[in-house]
């Protein structure tokens, strides 16, 4: 099962996602980078809900290389946030041309479940900066590509899940 789910800043989606990755071999992958205080207190809230026996791991910008080598059956891989990801690739061009194909051409071939959380950045205003409109337009590009590969893909608002592709649960 592979899977998808979007959502606002706050809107309950990582907690949705930790949810469905369950009790059983949860590896999480970990995109973001401690910039701030603030983002240093998210990071620890985080980390505080997650199952002592779940693995962290750490990711750079190869997502698709950690994907493939830490996914197996039986095996959940839960990675949070795919918007944080592309955040950093931005900083690397080689790295934000590529690696976005590698990740999309990757998840079909995994075996186990993965569970991608992402940011929904598109229900607003088109940006007015050069780079928050590559980012939003990467960020929009990237989430229709995996919802192809993806067997459900789920938008949260409010905490509520509203199932866009696949069988709810």
């Amino acid at each position: 099962m592979k899977e998808l789910i979007l959502g606002g800043v706050r809107s309950g989606k990582s907690r949705l996602a930790e949810g469905r990755a369950g009790e059983g071999a949860v590896t999480y992958v970990a995109t973001a980078r401690v910039g701030d205080a603030e983002m240093a207190a998210r990071i620890a809230d985080h980390r505080a809900r997650r199952p002592a026996h779940w693995r962290t791991v750490e990711c750079g910008a190869g997502l698709a290389a950690t994907l493939q080598r830490e996914a197996e059956a039986g095996r959940c891989l839960l990675v949070d946030c795919l918007t944080l990801w592309l955040t950093g690739l931005l900083e690397q061009p080689d790295a934000l041309a590529t690696e976005p194909d590698r990740l999309v051409a990757t998840l079909p071939e995994l075996p186990g479940h993965v569970i991608l959380v992402g940011n929904e950045v598109g229900l607003g205003i088109v940006p007015l900066g050069e780079v928050s409109r590559r980012f939003v337009d990467a960020a929009g590009s990237l989430h229709q590509r995996l919802a192809g590969v993806c067997d459900r893909v789920t938008l949260v608002a409010a905490g509520l899940p509203l199932t866009l592709k696949g069988e709810a649960s």
